[in-house]
């Protein structure tokens, strides 16, 4: 199963993907900013009594890692993400001044790190997560398919009926359009496009009506 939170001032939706019956789980995109808001995503897995296994990072922008060192620390796991991506979160605590986040970038340096690559395959119980890199709106994007849920989570590469920006720092537009046509839109067009901010879609509508990808 799949639990939606939406966290911090950049409205960021960060995911726990659960397998219920093993009770574990994995958080997407942890970006919690406020104490409340680390409550609320520790009383969801106590509520459900799961243990994460896995911490994934859709992309290292500060937006979407602001809970990324509380989580890590306080569950005792490394952050896994693709290694392209890892000069963010040395960078992060410059963005984060821009952007206003409060970032110990001490504390994100020395996290732990499992590099994964695209096509990956990894479980959380009896769930099967396939890492897809789709890089374009930043280096070292990755996209996480679930079979079993008819679902992808999409960082900010696909996005309802748009795509991610790609004027940041190693952005390419070309890339990102190419990479959401190879690498997202070749899946089934019942699943659910769960994206880093926004509302869900389906790969079938985003293959009609996103003028962004006709």
């Amino acid at each position: 199963m799949i639990q939606q939170f939406e966290f911090n001032h950049f409205q960021v939706n960060s995911y726990v993907v659960y397998d219920a019956d093993a009770g574990v789980c994995a958080i997407i995109d942890p970006a919690a900013e406020a104490s409340y808001e680390d409550a609320m995503l520790m009383r969801f897995l106590e509520s459900k009594h799961l243990s994460p296994t896995l911490v994934l990072l859709t992309h290292a922008h500060i937006d979407h890692i602001a809970g990324l060192t509380q989580v890590c620390s306080h569950y005792q796991l490394p952050v896994t993400m693709h290694e392209e991506g890892a000069f963010l979160l040395r960078q992060s605590e410059v963005y984060g001044g821009v952007m206003g986040f409060a970032v110990d970038a001490e504390a994100l340096e020395q996290l732990p790190r499992c590099y994964i690559s695209d096509g990956q395959k990894l479980h959380v119980g009896n769930i099967e997560i396939e890492a897809r890199h789709t890089p374009g709106h930043c280096p070292g994007s990755l996209c996480f398919v679930i079979p079993s849920e008819k679902s992808v989570i999409t960082g900010d590469a696909l996005f309802h009926f748009s795509v991610g920006r790609s004027d940041l720092p190693g952005g390419n537009h070309q890339l990102l359009i190419e990479k959401i046509k190879s690498r997202l839109l070749t899946l089934p067009e019942d699943y659910a496009v769960l994206p880093g901010h926004g509302i869900s879609s389906t790969i079938g509508k985003e293959k009609r009506y996103n003028e962004y990808l006709l």
